[in-house]
């Protein structure tokens, strides 16, 4: 990929000292929209039509609407300078121990993963509604299953794909939130050197990251297209 024209250091060696950061924010980011989202869109999609439904909903437009930045530095002001729970920005390795390690993630997940958990449930809902009036749906109530297993074993496991769908496209988007949110919080990641690359007008170096942001996001939408095949066997004929 050739040298840096700012620090005349290979670029390879600039991404891999810097990609750290990242793939534990990304990963972190990822972990707690899922396991937040899909239960919340289950939830609404249940509860369709109540005041639950259109709080979860409301919440959804605007976790997806408020921008990064302002959510993250929101985020900063409340539980950073007035209430100090955690650092404001920096980064910790995690072999200088678990707890600074995840001290200094704590508020940058909080802030990318807004507009995730907002989206992925949003379409976790939209999903589930939309299969609910299948037959198999009313063949497994007939049988007298209970609702909640209908909820989980039928309707969400074939409401899969589109759910995958979005959760790779969230990963994909990931790229653009992460620049953003390293900037905030002072993250040493791709996303910052995405940055300082661009105001040094460091060409091989940016050339470098755009190559690698694309072969992430290839390799993404390949594996979700291969995972569409485990969720739903039917796509194979």
């Amino acid at each position: 990929l050739g040298v840096s024209l700012h620090s005349r250091t290979p670029v390879v060696q600039m991404i891999s000292g810097r990609i750290g950061p990242t793939l534990a924010l990304a990963t972190s980011t990822i972990l707690l929209s899922t396991l937040i989202a899909i239960p919340l869109g289950v939830f609404a999609a249940w509860h369709r039509g109540t005041k639950v439904d259109r709080a979860i909903m409301a919440f959804s437009v605007l976790g997806f609407s408020v921008p990064i930045f302002v959510t993250g530095y929101a985020l900063i002001l409340l539980f950073a300078i007035k209430f100090a729970w955690v650092p404001v920005q920096g980064y910790k390795q995690l072999a200088d121990g678990f707890w600074p390690f995840a001290q200094h993630l704590i508020l940058p997940t909080l802030a990318l993963s807004t507009g995730f958990v907002a989206l992925i449930a949003r379409i976790t809902r939209s999903s589930i509604l939309e299969v609910m009036g299948e037959d198999y749906i009313r063949t497994a109530r007939a049988k007298g299953i209970k609702e909640h297993a209908v909820m989980l074993s039928h309707a969400l496991r074939n409401s899969a794909v589109p759910i995958i769908t979005i959760l790779g496209i969230s990963i994909a988007l990931l790229i653009s939130g992460v620049v953003v949110t390293e900037s905030v919080f002072n993250l040493p990641g791709l996303g910052r050197l995405v940055v300082e690359s661009v105001l040094a007008r460091d060409y091989p170096l940016i050339q470098g990251l755009i190559l690698l942001f694309s072969m992430v996001y290839i390799g993404v939408n390949l594996t979700i297209d291969v995972l569409y095949v485990v969720f739903d066997p039917r796509i194979r004929y």
